[in-house]
């Protein structure tokens, strides 16, 4: 997907979770492509050491600190990048957590965890780029989800229903847009980032170690991103599954 961008025109594009991962290689990619990237996240130091390297590379990026799950400071920033750049084209919403247990493991405060970044953090990103768009005639929203939107395995229970939610959430606000809003689902498989290493249940921690034996590199995902974005206004990518061809299940 390296060459797939048929769409040469810049946008400004805001990526929750950027710090690392599929949203640091996304925010790279599509800086380099040509686009000005706002990296967003929890990892301040970490955010603006990316984006210092985007532009001394010639690039346009920003780097901002953000919780998702505090709706107030989503909508603040958002309105801001409004204020400075004119317009705002592109959200991703990448940012979440996995943190995986068995559900008699009764990890309620990583369940809390997960529902609020991986689907308040989503809505909040929704509700506050929604009225941007619908007043300029236009946008993208790309909703990084998992292949544990598709399916469920032990451990994956709250995770997988926190999916499964960012799925129907981006599929519904599809289906009400305007076509000038565009809504793109994009579920990875195994992908080579740090989600894993933030699980603390031992039974899904021993599970993950053969389950992640085949991966793909993060920027195989931005690749997707960016594929979607760079279609002509026309054309609305919904949903893209990414996974290691050696991942034959979820």
């Amino acid at each position: 997907m390296t060459e797939a961008n048929t769409s040469k025109t810049s946008k400004t594009v805001l990526v929750t979770g950027a710090s690392s991962g599929i949203g640091e290689a996304t925010a790279r990619r599509l800086a380099t492509e040509g686009h000005h990237v706002i990296l967003t996240g929890r990892r301040l130091e970490r955010l603006e050491t990316v984006a210092a390297e985007l532009r001394d590379s010639g690039h346009s990026a920003e780097a901002h600190g953000l919780d998702v799950s505090d709706r107030a400071a989503v909508a603040a920033l958002v309105d801001s990048v409004v204020v400075d750049r004119g317009r705002l084209d592109v959200v991703v919403g990448n940012a979440g957590v996995m943190l995986l247990s068995r559900l008699d493991a009764l990890l309620v405060d990583e369940w809390d965890r997960m529902l609020d970044v991986n689907v308040r953090g989503l809505l909040h990103g929704i509700a506050a780029a929604l009225p941007h768009f619908q007043a300029q005639g236009g946008g993208h929203v790309v909703t990084i989800a998992s292949i544990g939107a598709h399916e469920v395995v032990p451990t994956s229970a709250v995770y997988s229903a926190t999916k499964y939610a960012a799925w129907a959430l981006t599929e519904g606000l599809r289906l009400e847009s305007d076509p000038s809003i565009r809504v793109t689902t994009i579920s990875p498989g195994v992908v080579e980032t740090e989600l894993a290493e933030h699980i603390t249940d031992p039974v899904a921690s021993a599970a993950m170690k053969a389950y992640r034996a085949a991966s793909i590199p993060a920027d195989a995902v931005a690749g997707a991103v960016s594929y979607a974005i760079a279609q002509p206004p026309n054309v609305d990518v919904n949903e893209i599954v990414i996974r290691p061809a050696g991942q034959r299940s979820a």
